[in-house]
């Protein structure tokens, strides 16, 4: 399912240099190509939001909500490890969405509620609202440094880690993508076993050329190569909204 980054760049290169507007090189081409995934994999949720107030249709292979889910499909990660330390400490997966929380309490899972900061105090104040290992919650707290920032939560009641597994459900980061090589007479030669490729769905290859045309026209100050990512950009949105 994956997007070979060497096709990319070669398609790149050879919209690039037809009218000789210049040569994308493998350092450019990788920073434009990492925000062009980016770009790409955060308009699946803005896209899925915007599909949902629409009516579907009964077409398995066109309806966009099928579509979009099936793209987003390939970043969902079920039950992922938390890492647990003592008082109910825990530190989360590296991940781009957080969907829920649970304990595996002898072989069931319990699902852990979110509670936000400023609601904890009076839930442990109260008898009736006081987390149980039946009704364990939890609240995200701010790492101290950038690993661990906003991946540390506190479950309470604090002994659920100490003989409980503690799992998660998530949406993961699309991998840093790299065109790598090595350098043979003086030519920068593609070298597939360090490269990485693209996590999106084969149906965005189109898209990620485009974006990286766009990002590299603005480099090159070449306004006409980002009006021809633009105008191809805009003729794929308009597709897919029909």
């Amino acid at each position: 399912m994956a997007v070979s980054i060497d096709t990319v760049y070669q398609r790149v290169l050879a919209i690039a240099n037809k009218e000789q507007r210049g040569y994308v090189t493998p350092q450019e081409f990788n920073l434009f190509a990492n925000q062009a995934q980016m770009d790409i994999f955060e308009q699946y949720f803005y896209d899925q939001n915007a599909f949902l107030r629409v009516p579907s249709n009964d077409t398995t292979y066109s309806d966009m909500i099928d579509l979009l889910q099936e793209k987003i499909d390939i970043f969902e990660k079920y039950r992922g490890d938390v890492v647990m330390a003592d008082g109910g400490i825990g530190t989360l997966p590296d991940y781009y969405r957080m969907g829920e929380l649970y304990t595996n309490k002898c072989g069931e899972y319990v699902e852990i509620e979110k509670i936000n900061q400023n609601e904890i105090h009076h839930i442990l104040k109260s008898p009736l609202t006081n987390p149980s290992i039946n009704y364990p919650v939890y609240v995200r707290n701010s790492g101290d440094t950038e690993i661990n920032r906003n991946r540390l939560i506190q479950i309470y009641p604090t002994t659920i880690g100490q003989s409980d597994t503690v799992v998660c459900n998530y949406i993961a980061r699309p991998a840093q993508v790299e065109w790598s090589y090595t350098v043979v007479n003086n030519k920068a030669l593609y070298n597939s076993t360090t490269a990485v490729d693209f996590q999106l769905h084969e149906s965005d290859e189109t898209d990620l050329v485009i974006k990286i045309l766009a990002l590299a026209g603005i480099q090159m100050k070449d306004p006409s190569l980002y009006q021809v990512a633009a105008g191809e950009d805009a003729k794929s949105e308009q597709q897919e909204k029909q």
